[in-house]
């Protein structure tokens, strides 16, 4: 029998060079303030890994939670001005109470707090990377969260999965650790359904397994099961594994590291490249094109570019370089690329030959609407199930 056989998550291992460790808020913080010996204990296991030689970013929530405490606050705030001052109470106490622990290890730390629009912007987005990257180099841990203070629509990503997945094709990390107040992703609710049996190892996330997580149901996180098989599935599409596992199970990440069957494995997939993972995922669209049946063949079973004489509307209003959905004519999601022209010229071009744009326009960029290389296919129907806002 092979190694394989054996540990199907061993050959996965051996290319893991950087891990993301996601730590949800209801590990953290349960009851609404940071559990101390919590906190030692990932720490410790932070510091382990990187004695390992491995680079590591961490994604934390907590910051509400920890805030919740400091200002007195028995329930979870429930508008957006209260998770605002929640968040900006807690966040210097989050941030103390790690450096407490890495600072006496010899573990220098740095903060790190994005937006999604630091992500969606193409140039915001290199030079996370380029600071993260340098960060890494200077053997830094940095340290990830939500600028929850000035952001709005941010808080509501669910307590941080998908910036988790989206910091995981940023350093094209090849593994992501998911740690979170259950044991992993189960066939059904264990704490529902006693005959639940945990998923170990999968090979591939499918739209029956997204379908089957269900809602949160802690008081103190957003996030749901559904949030982090789409972070799984975030992650597979840029060539990194994910594990999902309980934060405060013993030794959690040194044992995940050693190959233990701790948790829910998920395979990587084909990564389909950071910069196209930038496009299905980072970058917020901005508007649609309808094409007709020949394009949408075109796009999906010929793996062509999108030709202005596909396009039978045009949707919303967007400028050139920014990111669309394309739909097909029944209303499903094609893909999403980033446009060659601005919507009012799509208008003008819409439906007529490529050999026509400069005479209609009067200047001309490319023959294509969307070219090959700025589209991303959604084969599934679950590619950019999380991005669709």
């Amino acid at each position: 029998m092979t190694a394989a056989a054996e540990n199907p998550r061993a050959p996965h291992l051996e290319r893991v060079r950087r891990v993301v460790v996601k730590i949800g808020s209801q590990v953290l913080a349960p009851h609404g303030e940071l559990d101390p010996d919590t906190v030692a204990s990932l720490c410790a296991q932070l510091v382990a890994a990187r004695r390992r030689g491995l680079d590591v970013v961490l994604v934390t929530s907590g910051a509400v939670a920890a805030g919740r405490g400091k200002l007195g606050w028995k329930d979870r705030p429930r508008t957006i001005p209260a998770k605002q001052a929640a968040a900006a109470a807690g966040q210097p106490a989050l941030l103390r109470a790690y450096a407490s622990h890495l600072d006496p290890a010899g573990q220098a730390i740095a903060q790190i707090l994005l937006t999604a629009e630091d992500v969606a912007d193409r140039r915001r987005f290199t030079n996370a990377r380029n600071t993260v990257s340098t960060l890494l180099s200077l053997g830094v841990l940095p340290i990830v969260n939500e600028n929850d203070t000035v952001a709005v629509d941010e808080i509501k990503l669910g307590d941080n999965d998908q910036l988790s997945a989206l910091v995981t094709n940023l350093i094209e990390a090849q593994l992501l650790v998911l740690l979170t107040d259950v044991d992993g992703f189960y066939s059904a609710d264990p704490r529902r359904d006693p005959a639940a049996v945990r998923h170990v190892f999968l090979p591939e996330l499918t739209p029956a397994h997204l379908a089957s997580a269900g809602p949160t149901t802690s008081e103190v996180g957003l996030g749901g099961m559904v949030t982090k098989l789409e972070a799984a599935r975030q992650a597979a599409l840029s060539g990194a594994s994910t594990v999902i596992a309980h934060g405060t199970e013993a030794r959690v990440l040194e044992r995940i590291l050693d190959g233990e069957a701790v948790g829910t494995w998920i395979a990587a997939g084909r990564a389909i490249g950071a910069r196209k993972h930038w496009i299905a995922y980072s970058s917020a669209p901005a508007g649609a094109v309808v094409v007709d049946d020949g394009a949408r063949r075109a796009l999906a079973e010929r793996g062509k570019s999108l030709l202005p004489s596909g396009i039978v509307e045009v949707r919303g209003d967007f400028g050139r370089g920014e990111s669309v959905r394309v739909l097909a004519l029944d209303g499903s999601e094609v893909g999403r690329g980033l446009v060659s022209y601005s919507a009012a010229d799509l208008r003008r071009i819409a439906g007529r030959r490529s050999s026509e744009i400069e005479a209609i326009l009067g200047y001309k960029y490319y023959d294509e609407a969307v070219r090959r290389d700025d589209f991303v296919l959604d084969r599934s129907g679950v590619l950019l199930r999380s991005a669709q806002g």
